[in-house]
Parts: structure tokens; sequence; C-alpha cells
């Protein structure tokens, strides 16, 4: 299968993505923070950067794309078809790194919390958060 855009038009597509401040997050932040959670983003201090660092819970929270962080068995993480190869290594990657660095958290002591980018649509997010509160509050 061919791409559909020519290497000009996904070279600009692929770095109009960010790595931080992406719409699920300042989503998520933005509903926490209506809750009355206050938070560091990006503490470069902790492995992984969390998305979010709630001092008072010792918790962190990573908001993370469901195509970038290879969730399973969801509809917004499909392989491309073209390129194979490389982004199969490339999100493999993206888990492993995700699995060290919960790791380190974990030794550090902190709770982690996963929110995937599919929570976070319209017929989620309100159970989304409000699971995310109760597991803060516990």
């Amino acid at each position: 299968m061919t791409d559909r855009h020519t290497p000009e038009q996904r070279r600009f597509n692929m770095q109009q993505i960010k790595s931080k401040n992406t719409k699920p997050e300042i989503l998520f932040r933005k509903l926490l923070f209506a809750k009355g959670f206050r938070y560091k983003i990006n503490d470069k201090n902790l492995p992984g950067k969390p998305d979010l660092v709630l001092k008072k819970y010792k918790t962190v929270i990573f908001v993370n794309g469901c195509f970038w962080h290879g969730h399973k068995d969801c509809k917004y993480f499909v392989i491309p078809k073209t390129r194979t190869e490389f982004w199969v290594e490339k999100i493999q990657g993206n888990i492993s790194r995700d699995n060290i660095n919960e790791s380190k958290l974990l030794e550090m002591g902190w709770n982690i919390i996963t929110v995937w980018e599919c929570q976070l649509k319209k017929q989620n997010i309100e159970n989304t958060t409000t699971m995310v509160i109760n597991q803060l509050k516990k």
C-alpha cells in the first residue's frame, strides 16, 4: 500500500505532532484543576517526565496517546500499512521506555495512573475523571 500523502506532506504532518501539552493532556489537566487538584507539569526530575505530578498524593499521571504508546485492543491503535517495520519498532521502543520509567517510579515510592487518549473521548471522560479522583483519594 502506498501513502496517500507526498513525502513532504507526511513530514509536515508528523512535525505537527507534539510530545507535551497535547489536547488530551490539556483537557484532563483542566478537569482535574476544576475539581481542586493542583499539580506540576512534566517534572524533569522524575523518570519519564510524567505529564502530571501530584506531590500531595505521591502520584504521577501519564496521559498516553493510544497510537504512540501501543494501547492494546484499542481502535485508535492501528499499525500503519506503510513503513510497518519502522512503526512497530518505534512503538515497541516507547512501550519499553514506559515500562522502565514506571519501574523506576515505583521504586521511588510513586503511585502511577495511566490515562489513555480513548478514555478522554466524550462518552468516557466523566467516568475516567471519577476513576482517577477515586484512585487519588485512596
